[in-house]
């Protein structure tokens, strides 16, 4: 269990709440997070990359010129991977690339790598009612309050996304916003702080506890 101090809209500490997750064990949480972040990244390919064998590309029938007597070398079709326009040897063809792994097993990844962040975890109260109209200053000037000034990268995690929050952080590149029901180990591991509400927290330990 980890205590997290509470903070305010004017980024005062008002109490404390506590994060407790099961997690895996200490000799094998690094490979499953590892196993899920690779999940995750290699189920995010396409695979869609395809090129066509000289067998698949138009034309190429009838011989270029006879084989002998023209000083040339031997050609037998225009679609020779030798050619300009020709086919390709070895290309890409479309792939499904996904990645399997146990539900179970994702949800305790996910579990591991949120609790391992628990030092760059940043608790603050409800504030979408602070808001009332988007205003991207406010947000700027509010995160400048609860510490994360000067971080490349902030993960916002809300239950719910208030419109006037949405449009009031769409504009900043650094913050990404999620809601607590969304999670991805990508995310987790690759903020710099993680700033989350009271109520998100709740929920996230509600969610992810099994």
């Amino acid at each position: 269990m980890v205590n997290c101090v509470v903070k305010n809209w004017e980024g005062e500490d008002v109490g404390e709440t506590s994060l407790e997750l099961k997690v895996a064990k200490e000799e094998n949480a690094a490979a499953i997070v590892h196993r899920a972040l690779v999940r995750q990244m290699t189920n995010a390919r396409q695979g869609t990359a395809s090129t066509k064998t000289r067998a698949e590309v138009r034309g190429g029938g009838r011989k270029p010129w006879r084989q002998k007597g023209t000083g040339r070398a031997r050609a037998g079709s225009i679609r020779s991977p030798l050619w300009r326009g020709g086919g390709v040897i070895f290309g890409p063809k479309p792939k499904d690339f996904n990645l399997k792994m146990n539900r179970k097993e994702r949800r305790l990844a996910l579990r591991t790598a949120f609790s391992s962040r628990a030092e760059d975890l940043i608790v603050v109260e409800n504030f979408a009612e602070q808001l009332s109209r988007p205003q991207t200053k406010e947000i700027v000037a509010a995160l400048e309050r609860w510490g994360v000034e000067g971080v490349s990268k902030v993960l916002l995690i809300l239950t719910e996304i208030p419109e006037n929050i949405y449009l009031s952080a769409r504009n900043l590149s650094r913050v990404k916003l999620l809601k607590a029901t969304s999670l991805n180990i990508y995310d987790v591991l690759e903020a710099d702080k993680i700033l989350t509400t009271t109520e998100a927290l709740a929920q996230i330990q509600e969610v992810y506890s099994d």
